[in-house]
């Protein structure tokens, strides 16, 4: 309902200075909400209508604030209408503001609160391809893929619930000179039954000895090569048991997303492009891109013209390809099969470099698509670690949330009363790990902290699910007051408008992630949200209030209660209505 206003807002506007009024929606913005009475709800930019062309850009911009202001007047949806600082603030008639804001709850329309909203719509929207957490097969799953995983699930939903065709790729680290380790230690250390007992575990340690074993041994080298060509080659047994290996590791992992609550509509990954990779190779030398080294092995040159050289190596000097060339095979696969708008790889900062290399080389082989392509690097976390020591695995990860906030959960009395404690922890741990990672930029590096995560008070998933809770406790209890039909003039106190208010913003919000991609903007709405609504518990009791007043404030925390789950799923946590 936020853009009924800014529509009526940019009308005004349209018809004062004749103009469209595409023309100022972007200028036009929500205040976040202030603890002053007379506080404005929408503000008008000069300096955006100067850089639109709406306005000159020369001259006075507080002249030109004023003189527009002048022209406008109030009327019965905006009921003031002030200047200064190169803004025109707008504020909306109080009674309105309630009705339109809280019309589409309990009309079936809660879930897409927000969404149908000009500054949305003017998105594009197409068939988006989100690649993300990527683990390599028999390493351990660290705190990145963790951080992938939840990022890309968060960027996924985010798209879908913008109206686009999402398509969630798993594109699994099953291919490379690893592998020829793994199998050459396998025959030496392998056990078929520790494999059934605890995959990933015992492929790990397998590596680790492999590993450890080809540092003393040349034989282990020389076998572990002679493994990986047996790989490339497809000969039948090698074949077998790389097979087994991503089997069972993807079967894992499907059962930990589950805990998670991550889906993914495709499990690929680098062994799928293994011979496309060779063509790629071809298709680079026949375009003339490709150089032969004195080494033997083949580089594409980067460097732009007169700078100093930068090349890229995409097959060794044995032949095999390398990473970055099976990323090539992938990504023109990709562009073959889904016909994609925009597709989006989720990995570490450390991967920069890589994918600046890849989309060059796309647009050097004459795919102007790969314009459509995009990295989301996010920093690394530090000092992740349960009791027992350094994460190996995910499970670890959310096992320790899960237990620890079984602790912290123990310590209260409502906890008792539970059926579903253990799923309870374990979700509300989730949300924990999800907050914390997402509050700030995601390019930052940050350190990983159990007990200020898991804190119920203060800016975290527990807070959020605890808000949530709270109001649908309250919902349960008062179900027979709910009605469609309610007196706005009974919502007009600050505490009331400061949340409507607040609404105002989602749609922006949501904007602004589309725009970067970011998830602290729907994290921090949402924290906010949580605090006024902790506020007018306290201020607006339903409980004994008078039957409409009741009435009224019930419909106002059934809004907030649709807005926060609706913004808790975009991230990834699933609202819990009892905790």
């Amino acid at each position: 309902m936020a853009s009924f206003f800014r529509r009526t807002i940019a009308a005004k506007l349209a018809r004062t200075l004749q103009q469209p009024e595409e023309a100022f929606l972007p200028a036009l913005s929500a205040l976040p909400v202030s603890k002053r009475q007379q506080a404005a709800d929408f503000r008008l930019s000069i300096s955006a209508l100067r850089t639109g062309g709406v306005l000159p850009s020369g001259g006075d911009t507080q002249a030109q604030t004023d003189g527009l202001a002048s022209q406008l007047t109030p009327d019965t949806v905006l009921e003031a209408i002030t200047a200064g600082g190169g803004w025109i603030n707008f504020k909306i008639n109080r009674k309105l503001l309630v009705q339109k804001m809280l019309e589409p709850f309990g009309n079936g329309e809660d879930e897409r609160f927000g969404l149908n909203s000009d500054l949305l719509n003017a998105l594009k929207r197409g068939t988006v391809l989100v690649e993300y957490s990527s683990p390599n097969i028999a390493k351990k799953f660290h705190a990145g893929h963790l951080r992938s995983t939840i990022i890309g699930n968060f960027i996924g939903n985010l798209k879908q619930s913008l109206g686009n065709s999402v398509i969630r790729m798993n594109y699994l680290g099953d291919w490379g000179m690893q592998f020829g380790l793994l199998g050459a230690g396998f025959a030496q250390f392998g056990c078929q039954e520790k494999l059934k007992r605890n995959a990933l575990q015992h492929l790990f340690e397998v590596y680790v000895q492999a590993n450890q074993e080809a540092e003393r041994s040349e034989d282990m080298k020389q076998a572990a090569r002679e493994f990986f060509r047996q790989l490339e080659q497809h000969e039948r047994e090698a074949l077998s048991l790389w097979k087994q290996f991503r089997d069972i590791s993807v079967d894992e992992y499907q059962r930990v997303y589950k805990r998670l609550g991550v889906h993914f509509d495709v499990y690929s990954g680098e062994s799928f492009h293994r011979d496309e990779a060779q063509e790629v190779v071809q298709q680079l030398r026949s375009r003339g891109l490709l150089e032969t080294t004195e080494h033997g092995t083949s580089v594409v040159d980067l460097s732009p013209a007169g700078d100093a050289r930068s090349v890229c190596v995409v097959l060794r000097s044995d032949g095999t390809s390398l990473y970055i060339t099976r990323d090539l095979a992938a990504a023109l696969h990709r562009s073959g099969k889904y016909s994609f708008d925009e597709m989006i790889y989720v990995t570490d900062k450390n991967q920069t470099s890589h994918f600046r290399q890849l989309f060059q080389m796309l647009l050097a082989m004459g795919h102007s698509w790969a314009d459509r392509c995009k990295h989301v690097p996010f920093g690394l976390v530090r000092g992740m670690k349960t009791r027992s020591g350094e994460v190996l695995f995910l499970d670890d990860v959310l096992d320790e949330a899960r237990s620890r906030m079984l602790h912290n959960m123990s310590q209260s009395k409502t906890t008792r009363q539970m059926d579903n404690i253990q799923d309870t922890a374990e979700k509300v741990g989730i949300s924990a790990l999800i907050v914390q990672d997402f509050k700030g930029p995601l390019l930052s590096d940050y350190t990983f902290d159990w007990d200020r995560m898991l804190q119920a008070q203060g800016d975290t998933g527990v807070f959020l699910q605890y808000s949530h809770a709270r109001l649908c406790s309250l919902i349960q209890k008062n179900g027979g007051l709910e009605s469609s039909a309610f007196d706005p003039s009974l919502l007009l106190e600050q505490t009331s408008i400061g949340i409507l208010q607040h609404f105002l913003r989602y749609d922006e919000v949501l904007h602004q992630s589309a725009q970067d991609l970011q998830p602290k903007h729907l994290v921090n709405f949402l924290l906010k949200l949580s605090h006024l609504i902790a506020s007018a518990h306290k201020e607006l009791p339903v409980k004994g209030s008078a039957p409409d007043v009741a009435q009224a404030r019930l419909k106002l925390f059934s809004g907030a209660c649709s807005v926060l789950a609706n913004g808790m799923r975009i991230l990834g946590i699933t609202p819990l209505e009892k905790m």
